[in-house]
């Protein structure tokens, strides 16, 4: 009755489901892990930013790789702009998806040390080879506070570090790199500028990430492991389908290969 699914079609459709429900039920939970590690970070950023600002050298120090625990703690900072050595980081987007670049100015701090201020985003120059016009920053000490964030790399940002860019313009926020430029030490990491808010429209502040959205993962894993249910619902489907068919073909086929009744012999 079954000896259909001994063909070779039969033989490498079943074959294919059977490698499919393991590989789906791997995508969900890849999708799943997605869900839980957007959770926690939504949490971890919303414990952070609620968190009482501390001075910035609490929590890191020249040489200091910020730790994901420290991501986006409201942290201080007094001292004087270095604005003859501000950098502008290019290809960046606004909050509107414009393109141009990030305004990262050294700050030299009251009690020793630099740290490295993104200020905001600003339009990049008509000729890429140009600096930007960038607002100035505030002269004399002042007190910053922002997010702490961690220096950027290639593998975390997935942005790629050029050679060769025209003065004064970076492809990465790293403290290192500005350390060698500057020949002086820098705290790891960056602060991302929330406060004193600029008198005019730039450099646009970073907006305050989000810890609402959840995104669409949970949705994705369960979607994947419908997927591994319907399986095995749309193989037997097929099965009986052509069950079904194959049994109606043989009646046809019996139907057809009956001999005739002779007429009767009229009287």
């Amino acid at each position: 009755m079954y000896r259909f699914l001994l063909t070779r079609q039969w033989v490498i459709l079943t074959l294919l489901g059977l490698a499919l429900i393991p590989t789906m039920i791997e995508l969900g939970f890849w999708q799943f892990h997605k869900h839980e590690h957007r959770v926690e970070q939504n949490a971890l950023i919303s414990r952070n930013l609620d968190a009482q600002p501390v001075p910035v050298t609490d929590l890191t120090s020249a040489g200091h790789t910020v730790p994901r625990s420290d991501y986006w703690r409201t942290v201080t900072a007094t001292g004087t702009f270095d604005t003859e050595h501000e950098v502008v980081v290019r290809r960046r987007t606004s909050d509107d998806d414009r393109i141009g670049v990030h305004v990262l100015t050294p700050l030299d701090l009251k009690d020793g040390g630099t740290v490295l201020v993104n200020r905001g985003w600003v339009p990049a120059a008509p000729n890429q080879t140009s600096f930007p016009d960038v607002p100035p920053a505030p002269r004399g000490e002042v007190t910053v506070t922002g997010r702490l964030k961690a220096d950027e790399t290639t593998g975390s940002s997935g942005i790629k570090d050029l050679a060769g860019l025209p003065e004064r313009q970076v492809m990465l926020i790293n403290s290192e790199q500005q350390s060698q430029l500057l020949s002086r030490k820098v705290l790891g990491g960056y602060i991302e500028q929330t406060e004193p808010v600029p008198s005019g429209d730039l450099p646009e502040q970073i907006a305050r990430p989000d810890d609402s959205s959840i995104g669409p993962h949970m949705a994705y894993a369960v979607q994947w492991w419908l997927f591994v249910a319907a399986v095995p619902v749309g193989w037997i489907i097929l099965v009986r389908r052509e069950k079904r068919d194959r049994e109606e073909a043989a009646a046809e086929n019996a139907t057809a290969d009956a001999p005739e009744q002779p007429e009767p012999a009229s009287a």
